[in-house]
């Protein structure tokens, strides 16, 4: 099937581009990843409308795919806050911390 070859195209070009920069967060916005990326954002979409295949989904988790980078990023700095607490003693970070 061609639109499966497809899909199967793209996800080795996410595993590559995964290897090169150790994330799944490609910019639709830079020309050089533009497509990916569309299609990083597409699969996130049809995740979130319960259209993307258990077989792709797999796939994708395999690889350590970020279903919601947002979420991700927020959980990371809120953990970077945690720490900043343990050690300061309150939450009041400085645009210099």
């Amino acid at each position: 099937d061609k639109r499966d070859h497809a899909w199967n195209e793209k996800f080795d070009q996410l595993c590559a581009f995964k290897a090169q920069n150790g994330h799944s967060n490609v910019s639709k916005y830079v020309t050089q990843t533009k497509f990916l990326g569309q299609w990083v954002v597409n699969q996130r979409v049809f995740y979130k409308r319960n259209t993307l295949t258990s077989d792709r989904i797999q796939q994708l988790d395999s690889i350590g795919f970020e279903w919601d980078p947002r979420e991700v990023s927020w959980n990371e700095h809120f953990d970077q806050l945690c720490t900043f607490k343990t050690q300061n003693g309150h939450c009041d970070v400085s645009s210099d911390d």
